[in-house]
């Protein structure tokens, strides 16, 4: 009920009776549905504006309200008058233009305290059940129609000042950019048609190729069946490297070469002429 309880407590002063605090809140459902007050009384007046506003002399008949009223996106007039009858409040509601009329009749102890009528709270029983029969009973289809156009170009309305204000936010010199920019979708190179020289761009084959840097385990010649992985001895042991894992020897394969053969070395002092 946003704006009803605003509403009830700027005419507070004026409500005296259970008959004014209906009175009230179908005018708000009103409002809510695109139309402006713009007088009470059955004969337009010069000094007619709309409003969100009951006009100052609203509630001086007890008897029969009768309030004008004009839609926001159309010339469309509404007579809204109610006439009390014993317990109840007899709305009639009619467009000037067609005739069209819609009729509520509206219990008022089941809707309002009269004993607590100074604060919103404490005036209504079932704000929200009386504004639910005046929306499907009173306001015409037509009209609730147009205030759901009157939301939905409020909503465009906002979205547009929105994308308005993010254009003038990316056309400043002064603006700092987002730490976090939109990263642009690559296709995958390694996928047809753009597979053409994959061997330079995935050199190791990681992707299932042949890549372009020679294994000499992998090269397609015949292999010995060395397999690194049992391990070498005297140079490595069993499973210093991992089953099916490149492996480029950096010695001799087999048993470790002996050392040198002492022959091969001159003894010392071979050239001293005293020996």
């Amino acid at each position: 009920m946003a704006g009803l309880e605003v509403l009830y407590t700027c005419v507070a002063g004026s409500v005296s009776c259970p008959q004014d605090a209906v009175v009230c809140l179908v005018h708000w459902e009103m409002i809510k549905s695109g139309f402006r007050c713009v007088g009470s009384g059955d004969e337009p007046r010069s000094s007619d504006k709309k409003s969100e506003l009951l006009p100052a002399d609203w509630s001086s008949n007890k008897e029969l309200y009768s309030l004008r009223y004009k839609a926001n996106s159309s010339d469309t007039n509404m007579l809204l008058k109610a006439i009390s009858v014993d317990s109840t409040l007899i709305f009639n509601l009619m467009n000037c233009s067609t005739q069209q009329v819609s009729d509520l009749t509206v219990n008022i102890s089941d809707h309002v305290d009269a004993g607590q009528l100074h604060t919103f709270d404490s005036a209504f029983k079932d704000a929200d059940g009386l504004s639910e029969m005046v929306r499907k009973q009173l306001l015409p289809p037509q009209d609730k129609a147009a205030g759901q156009r009157a939301e939905t170009r409020s909503r465009r309305d906002e979205q547009e000042e929105e994308q308005r204000r993010r254009r003038a936010e990316d056309s400043d010199p002064l603006r700092i950019p987002s730490r976090h920019p939109r990263q642009p979708h690559w296709p995958d190179p390694m996928v047809p048609p753009f597979a053409a020289g994959g061997a330079d761009l995935d050199p190791f084959g990681s992707r299932g190729g042949g890549g372009m840097i020679v294994d000499p385990l992998r090269s397609g010649y015949p292999r010995s069946g060395f397999d690194p992985s049992s391990g070498i001895p005297d140079i490595l042991p069993p499973g210093a490297v991992p089953p099916g894992a490149r492996f480029d020897p950096f010695g001799p394969v087999g048993r470790h070469r002996p050392g040198p053969d002492p022959d091969h070395m001159p003894p010392p002092g071979y050239d001293d002429m005293f020996m």
